[in-house]
């Protein structure tokens, strides 16, 4: 027993040390006397490494920056699968996603097939690690409906007082003001943190869309809804409820946004955000600020942003492109992305590729579906198409204009955005949608992390920079 702890104690190690080395920036000094973040991309990994060192330098970077990802924690919440094992060797495979232990494809085809909705249900079986019975999973549904609720004049006085631009932001400070609401808000014992993270599942809904009401009020001169929810309603129906002026919605349409809460739910300890929330949490600190803390995290555009940066491109390209049905024009317009003559001059297509899948995302297989109906429904087919010639082409074309070591697919932010705008969703909210899902899969991290950690996680730092001696004021 005491030799197994030794071990994954020493696999930690390893992985911190490993894991905070820039080796694109190591190697890109010391064996060529150049700074690979001032070529192509800017990026530290291994393609622009690639691009910028060739193949024997870049291939340095990818092999020691896979071994940063062997092992940064261990977790029973959820797995990512890129790989399999075949004749001894590990080769690529189509993408597999599990919450604890269950493939997402079955946990979906499960409540579609007995059509009911699904977030009450995945997000018992991550905090609780099993699949809820029928009377278990009617009573953990009421108790988050009654918890749907925030405190007397909260709405007024923090919500409406000093609205924000930018509602990750606003959902930040809801987040730690309802700190000063918690009669108990620094007790990290289990069954505190348990009820801290299930108000938070409960009000995030609210806290998202009433902050997107005010800014759309005070910011942009609309009308003003505030919409209360409904006990018997579902989360994704309640968020649409709450959001429209007249509270209507189709089946179809709280169908497909079920759809996608459930997949953007959780995704592995090794995510920006969930790591943050693991990290923050073994500092001790309460619950409110360790989700605060991921919230920022998920802001960034390179995180949960980034369904916003394939719509804006797809609108881009809409406008640029003459005829949407002709592959040529489509297939140009994709590799002046690729040379930095289109869009956002950056040289990527939104959308395609992912840190850790190659083949195939299943979140997107798994969601593609579902866009295709709901776009039969608000009668844009045509759009639809576009998407699906664009996930056609897009591999190709950058297999001929790059050097990759990797597949290359659409990731679930490929279609998100464009369920999102079909919804009729703001812009403003695509971010804050991501984490009124995420916020089931952090809560579920932050009770791992408060069970089973003892020590504060402190990944180690290489420092790169030269030495100097020191220079008196009057030398300098």
């Amino acid at each position: 027993m005491l030799s197994c702890i030794g071990f994954f104690a020493l696999l930690f190690l390893i992985a911190f040390l490993l894991g905070s080395i820039p080796w694109g920036v190591v190697i890109s000094r010391v064996f060529y006397h150049t700074d690979v973040r001032e070529h192509g991309s800017g990026n530290i990994g291994t393609t622009n490494a690639m691009r910028t060192l060739g193949k024997v330098g870049g291939s340095a970077v990818f092999i020691l920056d896979f071994g940063k990802g062997v092992l940064a924690g261990l977790t029973q919440i959820s797995n990512v699968q890129a790989t399999k094992i075949v004749d001894g060797k590990e080769v690529p495979c189509a993408g597999k996603l599990s919450y604890r232990g269950y493939d997402i494809k079955d946990l979906t085809n499960g409540f579609i097939n007995d059509r009911r909705f699904g977030f009450e249900e995945v997000t018992y079986l991550l905090l609780f690690g099993k699949l809820p019975n029928q009377e278990e999973l009617n009573e953990f549904s009421g108790i988050l409906a009654n918890q749907r609720q925030l405190p007397r004049n909260f709405v007024r006085d923090v919500i409406m007082k000093a609205p924000s631009r930018d509602i990750m932001n606003a959902l930040s400070r809801s987040v730690l003001t309802l700190y000063s609401y918690d009669k108990d808000p620094d007790n990290i014992e289990l069954e505190n943190v348990l009820r801290q993270c299930i108000n938070l599942i409960s009000v995030f809904p609210l806290l998202s869309v009433y902050a997107y009401q005010a800014y759309n009020h005070y910011e942009k001169g609309k009308s003003l809804y505030i919409h209360q929810p409904k006990k018997e309603l579902s989360t994704a129906e309640n968020i649409l409820r709450l959001l429209r002026p007249d509270k209507k919605y189709t089946a179809l349409e709280a169908e497909i946004l079920d759809i996608a809460l459930i997949l953007h739910m959780e995704h592995g300890g090794g995510n920006n955000s969930t790591f943050t929330t693991h990290v923050v949490s073994s500092s001790g600190t309460d619950t409110y600020s360790a989700i605060a803390a991921a919230l920022g995290s998920l802001k960034g555009p390179k995180h949960g942003g980034a369904n916003i940066k394939v719509v804006r491109m797809f609108e881009d390209m809409k406008k640029t492109i003459k005829d949407w049905n002709n592959e040529k024009e489509v297939g140009d317009y994709l590799r002046a992305l690729l040379n930095r003559d289109a869009f956002d001059h950056a040289g990527l297509i939104y959308g395609m590729g992912h840190a850790v899948y190659s083949l195939s995302d299943p979140r997107a297989n798994i969601f593609k579906g579902f866009v295709e109906k709901l776009s039969k429904e608000k009668g844009r087919e045509e759009e639809f198409q576009l998407y699906s010639m664009v996930e056609r082409l897009a591999p190709q074309i950058i297999a001929e204009e790059r050097k990759i070591y990797k597949g290359v697919s659409p990731n679930v932010d490929f279609y998100s955005g464009f369920a999102y705008s079909m919804l009729g969703l703001p812009v403003e909210l695509y971010t804050p949608i991501f984490a009124i899902a995420r916020i089931s899969g952090w809560s579920a991290h932050r009770l791992e992390e408060v069970a089973h950690s003892g020590k504060i996680m402190r990944p180690a730092y290489k420092n790169v920079g030269e030495r100097k001696a020191y220079v008196p004021m009057e030398e300098r």
